[in-house]
């Protein structure tokens, strides 16, 4: 076993959920040794001891084993000090205690664990203006329970509608407006969902090189791998549901569904609220790696110059070069999902060989424009307005769960704790 780096802090971090973004959030803490140690609350018995629960942490089905993700193909298994008494166990020297009674936040007590920051990665509580007591649990609750701040591995979603977003909580995205976090104001933070993570990261150097008012319009897709809430096996729906499709099974099929993508953008980049923008997905029979396909329509400059699939690739080459944090990779080798598997820390990686770009006049009738005078129209040679657009179509992966999302998602975490 490779030599233990000293802790970052002496802080103690609470983890609610040991799903995926849970599992693997876990993961990265253990490897990067900010925290001294950390409090997972799993709100339920799990197998037949805690051993069991070693054994599900210890061993991944996507990315191997967790000495392997530390150390290598040298590495030894990392837990031991399993005591079932206490809830606790050692891994890799740091000390992890899990919590197996409450599943409602309100109820977890995390100030008798010196917890003071949460992630909570359940996906169950999610709406910012319930109050900490609401009858079936609340994100507001971990706050009644001791914790100062929450972070959330997940957008936000408001139940009632026309309320605001609460003063005290807000959306953001490492790399691209993770500043808009005020330690004095904020103790609810979204990170935002991973294809809004790799979305806003292909958006951001687009907007900063035409502005908002040259997209005219986009729409992107995401060919996202399968999650948690689909079924191996086809499966009867439950009471009321509307969207049979999740309930076929994952394995032998490509299943339409939804994306909130395009909502939480704008809380991201407010410049895209103005936009018309459509965001759909298409999940596939994979574990993990994802794709977005970016599709913009670029209003051409008179005199400036044209828009063609040279200049695009350059934006992303230079936005990736000046990428402080590494976020945003630029590549023009020839990938497969395959390939970007547990890259470090790849919001968003841009296949350079598939960017395409197709320049066109569109034809519009000023007779047909609302708000056009009949006079204004006559006194000109021609109604027709021939306007140039280019549309560019762009291709980003992204491993949804740990390379990309779960990595930002630490970030995040320490980036909150350093301003605790």
């Amino acid at each position: 076993m490779a030599e233990q780096k000293e802790f970052g802090s002496d802080l103690v971090l609470g983890i609610n959920g040991l799903g995926r973004i849970g599992k693997l959030s876990l993961w990265h803490h253990v490897a990067r040794r900010f925290f001294a140690e950390i409090v997972v609350n799993i709100g339920r018995m799990a197998g037949t001891s805690l051993a069991d629960i070693a054994d599900y942490i210890e061993r991944d089905s996507t990315y191997g084993t967790l000495h392997g993700y530390l150390y290598g193909h040298r590495g030894e298994p990392v837990i031991d000090q399993i005591d079932e008494g206490a809830g606790t166990m050692v891994i890799d020297g740091v000390r992890v205690r899990f919590l197996r009674e409450h599943r409602n936040p309100l109820q977890i007590g995390w100030a008798d664990h010196n917890v003071r920051l949460v992630v909570d990665t359940t996906g169950s509580f999610l709406d910012p203006t319930l109050p900490g007591d609401a009858p079936k649990g609340a994100l507001r609750g971990h706050l009644d329970a001791g914790a100062e701040k929450v972070i959330v591995s997940a957008p936000f979603k408001i139940k009632s509608k026309g309320a605001a977003m609460p003063e005290d909580a807000v959306t953001t995205v490492m790399g691209v407006n993770a500043h808009q976090y005020d330690p004095r104001r904020h103790r609810l933070v979204s990170n935002a969902s991973c294809t809004t993570t790799c979305l806003a990261h292909m958006v951001r150097p687009l907007i900063n090189r035409f502005g908002p008012k040259r997209i005219l319009s986009a729409s992107m897709a995401t060919i996202h791998a399968a999650t948690g809430s689909q079924q191996v096996l086809d499966r009867l729906p439950g009471a009321g549901k509307t969207d049979l499709r999740k309930n076929r099974s994952i394995l032998n099929n490509i299943i339409l569904t939804t994306t909130g993508a395009a909502k939480a953008l704008s809380l991201v980049i407010p410049e895209m609220a103005n936009i018309g923008f459509i965001a759909e997905s298409v999940r596939i029979p994979v574990s993990t790696g994802s794709l977005i396909i970016l599709v913009l329509n670029l209003q051409e400059e008179p005199d400036g110059e044209p828009i063609r699939a040279g200049m695009i690739k350059n934006i992303y080459r230079q936005a990736a070069q000046d990428d402080p944090a590494g976020y945003l990779h630029y590549t023009d080798r020839q990938n497969v999902s395959a390939d970007i598997v547990g890259l470090p820390r790849a919001a968003a990686i841009i296949e350079g060989h598939e960017i395409h770009t197709r320049t066109a006049e569109i034809n519009i009738d000023l007779n047909r424009v609302a708000g056009v005078e009949p006079e204004a129209v006559a006194a000109m040679k021609d109604s027709l307005l021939r306007v140039p657009v280019t549309q560019a179509v762009i291709y980003g992966w992204y491993d949804n769960e740990l390379g990309s999302y779960v990595n930002l998602l630490g970030d995040r975490t320490v980036s909150i704790a350093e301003q605790l």
